[in-house]
Order: structure tokens, then C-alpha cells, then sequence
């Protein structure tokens, strides 16, 4: 399998609704690498590389976030593979 790299946009209610936290959970739950941070615009800005099928289920549950939630938006971007290890929550 080879590893991917994206780089997310995340709008709607996504900022004090536990998004960061949820996202890294779920990351690594997948063994995607990476990181999430909220960004001064209220998006959520999200990098992460794992193996496609994981990356794309990933990709599929930051389309839904955490229960109170209420994403609008995921805009997608393919990047190079960074070689991180593991997911960490970044501040702004």
C-alpha cells in the first residue's frame, strides 16, 4: 500500500464542539499521522497521510465530526507526504 498525504478545510459549527480532540481520536484509531488546528477564520485545518483506504474513511468521518458538529464544508488537497509521526493537536 502506498501512504498519502492530504490537507483539509473544514467549515461549519466546528470550533468549541471538542473537533481537535475527536479528530486525533479518530486518527489514530486509523493510524493516520499528522495534525489538526483551529484556524483564526473558524475553520478547522486538518494534515494527515496514511494508507489510502484508512486516509479515505478518514476523510469520510471529518464529513460528519463529532455529535455536535455541523460540518458545511471539507475542502480537499492533495500534498506531499510528510513522514509524521503520529497526530497531535495544534493551537492556532
Amino acid at each position: 500500500m502506498t501512504q498519502k498525504a492530504i490537507r483539509l478545510t473544514i467549515h461549519g459549527r466546528v470550533q468549541g464542539v471538542g473537533f481537535r480532540y475527536y479528530t486525533a481520536q479518530k486518527a489514530q484509531e486509523l493510524h493516520i499521522t499528522g495534525w489538526v488546528k483551529n484556524q483564526y477564520n473558524s475553520t478547522v485545518l486538518v494534515e494527515a497521510e496514511g494508507e489510502s483506504p484508512d486516509l479515505d474513511t478518514f476523510i469520510d468521518w471529518c464529513h460528519l465530526g463529532p455529535p455536535r458538529a455541523q460540518v458545511q464544508e471539507v475542502q480537499k488537497q492533495e500534498i506531499p507526504v510528510q513522514g509524521w509521526d503520529g497526530f497531535v493537536v495544534r493551537s492556532f
